[in-house]
């Protein structure tokens, strides 16, 4: 019955997702109605003490971070950047090669260590300006976005600094750079079938005469610049953000180290403010290389963002708030869905599974995929089961390096069902729906979970890492 009140809970946050109403008034009714199931009186309590202390600190960490990708997303297309980007991208690579374009753009954010997030707000400018050029329709912006950014730069790739490439590593011992072969094989796989995925449904739609549309929900502007945009410095910020993010992550380090205690007062002898500085680096590097991008745009900029940007403005802290409390709502309900009784059962159903790579692909991935996100299942899935995945592959002499590598990639496949936030958030920010465009997205979610059993097979066939 405990395993019944799980699958529910999750079958109805994702009807109601796919159905286009919000998850930030379902997602709470969701987990508290499993929560009245098993327990009636636990209700207030979980409420208050782990959904929204979830919802909470989710926000706090990360609602900066929304905001200013929000505002650097919209200053590249009103200053006319996107567009001047994209013209020549057009002019280098050809219409017909829109989708490599902008997977590549996602791409080159995310592994440079831009939040998929980020990426997303600042990825749909240039996608929506070269898509409406190349006459490609807007319902299939969200999956290229998703190919670019969710996949192969995000847990895959060697060295990738993303959160779900670096979580293995406390538990096996291991670095970002593990199982490098294997890594590399699986983001070829995962780019070549997902962009051959995506040009084929591109020709279908172009057989059927569709193109990219009219009435668009969430359209940037067609921006009539005053002042023509150099492609190089169009370009400049994004690098800006890119090599900034990796700077910053250094000089945080050493400036702060790992704690950082402050006092501004006498008053607060008593009380100083104090941050675990190690835990929150990454996220202040992003900031501070954000703040960067948009001031470099600004600057470069102004003559065209000048009078636009109150309104530019307004819109993207609406967009920021929508999208960071769509994801914060389903992090709170991925915390009561993995507090229930009937998510140890899933646990330990998935204990059975005999080979131990199979076995950690198999329990992340489903793991990521009831709680709605990469990272939280990932961290679930190894707080508990690591041990038992470590003496599996000792037993049948594999190294750390490869547990390290499956469990990642294993972690950014399912997780991507209807109700995944950042899935919510790349709809909302391209102002489409669950219906016209989540095919395609979880089409690459199938293609990117299949590329695990290729890496686990290859390891097999061949023992390389």
């Amino acid at each position: 019955m405990n395993f019944v009140i799980c699958l529910a809970a999750l079958f109805f946050l994702m009807t109601v997702a796919y159905r286009g109403y919000s998850v930030i008034l379902f997602a709470p009714l969701a987990a508290l109605g499993a929560v009245l199931i098993t327990d009636p009186s636990a209700v207030p309590p979980i409420f208050s003490g782990l959904f929204m202390e979830k919802l909470v600190g989710f926000l706090k960490l990360y609602f900066p971070v929304f905001l200013l990708g929000a505002v650097f997303g919209k200053l590249i297309e009103i200053s006319g950047f996107a567009r001047a980007i994209v013209s020549a991208v057009t002019g280098l690579l050809g219409t017909s090669r829109s989708i490599i374009a902008i997977v590549l753009v996602g791409a080159i954010l995310t592994y440079g260590g831009v939040s998929l997030f980020v990426a997303v707000f600042a990825v749909y400018p240039f996608a929506a300006e070269l898509f409406r050029q190349s006459d490609i329709p807007k319902r299939l912006i969200p999956g290229t976005i998703a190919l670019g950014a969710f996949t192969f730069t995000m847990d895959t790739l060697p060295g990738t600094p993303q959160i779900q490439n670096i979580i293995p590593s406390t538990f096996f011992k291991t670095n970002a750079y593990a199982a490098p072969i294997l890594g590399i094989i699986g983001a070829l796989f995962i780019f070549s079938v997902g962009i051959a995925y995506l040009e084929w449904r591109r020709r279908a739609a172009a057989r059927r005469g569709e193109g990219y549309g009219t009435g668009h929900a969430n359209e940037p502007e067609t921006v009539e610049v005053a002042r023509p945009i150099h492609p190089a410095v169009a370009l400049l910020p994004l690098l800006i953000v890119g090599f900034g993010n990796k700077i910053l992550l250094g000089v945080i380090a050493s400036a702060y180290g790992a704690q950082a205690s402050v006092v501004l007062s006498p008053e607060m002898a008593a009380h100083p403010v104090t941050v675990d500085v190690k835990a929150v680096t990454a996220i202040w590097a992003v900031e501070g290389a954000l703040i960067l991008g948009i001031l470099a745009t600004l600057i470069l900029g102004f003559r065209n963002i000048q009078g636009r940007f109150a309104e530019g403005s307004k819109a993207a802290v609406a967009g920021s708030l929508l999208a960071g409390m769509n994801t914060a709502t389903e992090y709170g309900f991925g915390a009561v869905i993995a507090a229930l009784p009937g998510f140890k059962t899933i646990s330990d159903g998935l204990a059975a599974i005999p080979n131990p790579l199979v076995n950690e692909a198999i329990t992340v991935n489903v793991l990521a995929g009831v709680t709605g996100s990469a990272s939280g299942g990932l961290s679930i899935a190894l707080a508990a089961l690591s041990e038992r995945f470590i003496q599996g592959a000792q037993a049948a002499g594999i190294p750390m390096e490869v547990l390290h590598r499956v469990a990642s990639m294993a972690s950014g496949g399912m997780d991507t069902l209807p109700h995944n936030g950042a899935v919510i958030t790349l709809l909302a920010v391209t102002g489409l729906t669950h219906r016209q465009s989540y095919g395609d997205i979880f089409a690459i979610t199938i293609i990117k979970t299949a590329a695990v059993f290729v890496v686990i097979a290859i390891y097999y066939l061949t023992g390389i890492v």
